[in-house]
């Protein structure tokens, strides 16, 4: 079952189409040492040191990769401070006074157009790795490994479909950075000698389709990038929905797309390879909505990664009550609800969603059904929520949690009101152990 999302699709039509609002480079940034994927960290400054814009600060440790921290402004590093990720969960960040003259790193050296075009694939991947590029769409997992795959790749899906309600940075970087996106796609083709790329934008953007149209076609015309305009439901912007609906191939649970020959990949992802490739940079901004009925003017911004959004409230008109506040990083259905504000604008930081308390009571579950009904992958997350309630870890791994992407459907259709979508991450953990 999937939903349909008239009203959904309506408000992110006026926010695509909300003026973007001025944001100040901040006075200070804050770059995580740590995060999720990579628990473990080594910091290259310490306090007192003078840094470089797309400077090389630290280096994070994952389980199978390396991840570079650059600097997003030049400055001078104030010491280390605990903060809040996006997950709420509190790290290390390296504190930096902004000197608000952006000097560029001397390693950040620009290549010429034909020198971008000569690059490898391997050469490709590895400056995925050495900018430290990971999915902007959300899932922060490195793009170079996904790119090193060694499946022949014949088709490329870039996904600008944001099906959750008050999300619009996608609406956004296509609309303003269409051109290196494209450039990005570009590359992606050539890295796979590919001749069908496409570019996933739900049938209700119009002018956003029209607009890539445009620039496709005077940038790179048949070439087999095209725009490929998707059905309005929830959650089309999931990668599986999108790569059934863009191609008809179901991806089954436990491969992955490149099994498939399918690479699919974020818009701003697309971009940042371009960037990496042309500039010898890292992504250091994203575009970043305040929205919610707990904040006086929803706006929208183009904002450098290491803010924190303490820095945005004031240009939002600040809070429209001193209590009953939640605040969600990320989008109403998928989206983390953080303890404070004491939150720091990452890579994959696209959304805050601020909203008045509105005291649903949970009531037992009477078995309905309806999360059964409305769940895309097909699980049953009734009987996963009992069998992480009395710790039966047998039957959690039965249930397959794993394949669940988290789309929230069933704790929004429970009758209920049960957060049944927390009990699913909780099973998902313990499936793992």
């Amino acid at each position: 079952m999937i939903a349909k999302t008239k009203t959904i699709g309506k408000v992110n039509y006026l926010l695509s189409h909300r003026p973007l609002a001025e944001c100040p480079a901040p006075s200070i940034v804050y770059l995580a040492v740590e995060h999720t994927r990579a628990p473990k960290a080594d910091v290259f400054v310490k306090e007192g040191d003078h840094v470089n814009f797309c400077q090389k600060v630290g280096m994070r440790h994952g389980p199978f990769f390396e991840q570079p921290i650059f600097s997003t402004v030049s400055g001078t590093v104030l010491g280390i401070e605990k903060h809040c990720l996006y997950s709420g969960k509190q790290v290390n960040f390296i504190k930096i006074q902004n000197d608000f003259k952006d000097t560029l790193d001397p390693e950040a050296k620009e290549r010429t157009p034909e020198e971008v075009k000569a690059l490898t694939k391997d050469e490709l991947v590895k400056l995925a790795a050495d900018f430290a590029l990971v999915g902007l769409g959300g899932s922060g997992f490195p793009t170079s490994v996904k790119l090193a795959t060694k499946e022949p790749i014949k088709h490329i899906l870039i996904n600008g479909i944001e099906c959750e309600p008050y999300l619009s940075a996608d609406q956004l970087f296509m609309m303003n950075k269409a051109e290196d996106m494209i450039h990005g796609i570009a590359l992606l083709m050539k890295m796979y000698d590919c001749h069908d790329a496409r570019i996933c934008v739900k049938s209700i953007h119009p002018e956003i389709i029209e607009h890539l149209n445009a620039e496709i076609a005077r940038l790179y015309p048949d070439s087999g990038m095209v725009v490929a305009p998707m059905k309005n439901f929830y959650p089309q912007g999931w990668e599986i929905a999108m790569i059934k609906t863009a191609l008809g191939i179901e991806v089954k649970p436990g491969t992955l797309p490149p099994q498939y020959g399918i690479m699919n990949l974020n818009v701003a992802t697309a971009a940042s390879l371009y960037w990496a490739a042309r500039y010898n940079r890292p992504t250091t901004e994203r575009y970043v909505s305040m929205n919610g009925d707990g904040i006086a003017e929803p706006k929208d911004f183009l904002v450098r990664l290491g803010t924190p959004v303490t820095d945005l409230l004031p240009l939002v008109g600040g809070y429209t009550a001193e209590s009953g506040l939640r605040m969600i990083v990320g989008g109403p259905m998928m989206g983390i609800a953080v303890p404070n504000d004491d939150v720091i604008i990452t890579e994959t930081v696209t959304s805050f969603l601020i909203m008045k308390e509105h005291g649903k009571v949970e009531a037992p579950c009477i078995r309905c059904g309806s999360c059964v009904l409305s769940c895309p992958a097909h699980l049953e997350p009734v009987l996963i929520m009992e069998a992480v309630k009395s710790n039966d870890r047998d039957r959690i791994k039965a249930l397959k949690p794993l394949s669940c992407c988290e789309c929230g459907l069933c704790t929004y259709s429970c009758t209920s009101g049960i957060r049944v979508t927390d009990f699913i991450r909780r099973a998902k953990l313990l499936a793992k152990l």
